[in-house]
């Protein structure tokens, strides 16, 4: 049984392990090694922890656990940019990659969305690299490439595709209508 719940300062050092191992397997063929080595556990922590202790109403992190353990996270709120006629956005979701393929990542969008339409949002933007084969998750929802901007990962320059919802609730409604 999985159980979604909102994230609290004692989950940072979960979120952080789930984050670092996730993002590395992830990338590890779209990223240069040398700028894959900048991201460790510590400063990832660290992160979290100032995540979530300075977590404002209108920002949401939420973990996924089976039996009390954290296998998985989202965490997003206002769009950041302003260049796009977007109002939320999700700024990082992973789930450990035992986990995945299983209805796991559309449950977190599904309570992630449910939060942002309760804050007033009425769309969604995800950024994701280029060539991220995840990018067939937001494909499988109807998200729709938006824009593409070059980022910065240690050293390298990447190139990113913002993938947007239009419609948070219609959204929401074809989450719960999938399986699963």
């Amino acid at each position: 049984m999985y159980t979604i719940r909102q994230a609290s300062y004692e989950d940072a050092t979960a979120i952080a392990n789930i984050h670092v191992r996730t993002w590395k397997n992830t990338y590890q063929d779209l990223i240069d090694e040398k700028d894959i080595s900048n991201m460790t556990y510590e400063n990832r922590k660290v992160l979290w922890q100032t995540i979530l202790q300075t977590q404002t109403e209108d920002r949401v992190t939420l973990v996924i656990h089976q039996n009390e353990q954290i296998i998985g996270f989202i965490s997003g709120g206002p769009e950041r940019t302003k260049r796009f006629n977007y109002d939320a956005e999700i700024y990082t979701i992973y789930i450990l990659d035992e986990h995945q393929k299983k209805g796991l990542g559309a449950q977190l969008l599904a309570a992630f969305s449910k939060k942002m339409l309760a804050f007033g949002h009425q769309s969604l933007l995800v950024w994701i690299l280029k060539q991220n084969p995840s990018s067939r998750f937001y494909e499988r929802y109807e998200a729709k490439p938006v824009g593409y901007e070059e980022t910065t990962i240690g050293e390298g320059t990447y190139r990113e595709t913002a993938y947007g919802w239009t419609d948070l609730e219609g959204l929401v409604k074809k989450l719960k209508y999938s399986n699963v």
